[in-house]
């Protein structure tokens, strides 16, 4: 599909109904296969398998609240205490990540409150710090390792 900027993976794929399906090892289903879905499959491949982040610990597309309006986190990962830690959004690699990207995490991390946003569109990719009172939010250099 995308050539991205991240580690090789072979996902598992199968072609049906006229559509490609992509495996989805987190919620053991196979999913249209959309561009942003295929970054974020290859996103989670790189968490769990270069970064070692618990696969357990993952919530994919999970529901939230805002502001009474529902809406879907990307990637939701959790610590060992069942506390939000890391919110991941994904974007399709032909979007171009700008402000609102990040905007789009931030407001959601207002109900969530992880400590690390991300944003990446398999090509790009940036983390940050969440801003603790009267601060910016702290870009980092790396993804965190899990603690």
């Amino acid at each position: 599909m995308f050539k991205l900027n991240l580690p090789q993976f072979n996902p598992t794929l199968k072609k049906e109904q006229g559509k490609v399906w992509i495996f989805d090892g987190i919620r053991k289903k196979y999913l249209v296969l959309t561009p942003e879905e295929w970054v974020r499959q290859h996103f989670i491949n790189y968490l769990i398998m270069e970064m070692k982040y618990p696969k357990s610990l993952f919530r994919i597309e999970g529901s939230l609240t805002y502001n009474k309006l529902q809406k879907r986190s990307d990637i939701l990962i959790f610590d060992r205490a069942g506390k939000p830690w890391m919110l991941i959004e994904c974007k399709s690699p032909t979007i171009k990540l700008n402000q609102k990207a990040f905007n789009q995490v931030a407001v959601y991390n207002m109900t969530l409150d992880a400590k690390y946003l991300a944003v990446t569109n398999g090509m790009a990719h940036f983390c940050f710090e969440k801003a603790s009172a009267g601060n910016e939010p702290k870009a980092l250099q790396h993804f965190p390792l899990f603690e």
